[in-house]
């Protein structure tokens, strides 16, 4: 898995609308559709990509199917972005510059 799997999952709207359900907390499926107009079988192919992609993770307690957050997808998106953060200090400080010249 990669980050651009990562990326491609939560591209869909749809799967974002999930992951964020699940940012507040482990659901099931019947949970995760409330106030979404989307079929059983949609969700279930929905929170299938966001496991490929170590966003979610699923857990089984009897017959119920529980979904969460999977803390080790969020790092690798964590990572990605760690390889840019140190990029914006220097251009939001060209940006005041520049601001500031146009100003005087």
């Amino acid at each position: 898995m990669t980050e651009n799997d990562i990326f491609r999952a939560l591209a869909d709207p749809t799967r974002r609308a999930v992951f964020e359900k699940l940012a507040a907390g482990r659901m099931n499926a019947t949970a995760l559709r409330e106030g979404m107009a989307i079929s059983q079988p949609a969700i279930s192919q929905h929170l299938s990509v966001l496991r490929t992609a170590r966003l979610v993770k699923e857990m089984r307690e009897g017959r119920f199917v529980f979904y969460e957050v999977d803390p080790e997808g969020l790092a690798l998106v964590a990572g990605w972005m760690a390889k840019y953060r140190a990029y914006w200090p220097a251009r939001v400080d060209a940006l005041k510059d520049l601001l500031k010249d146009m100003d005087q």
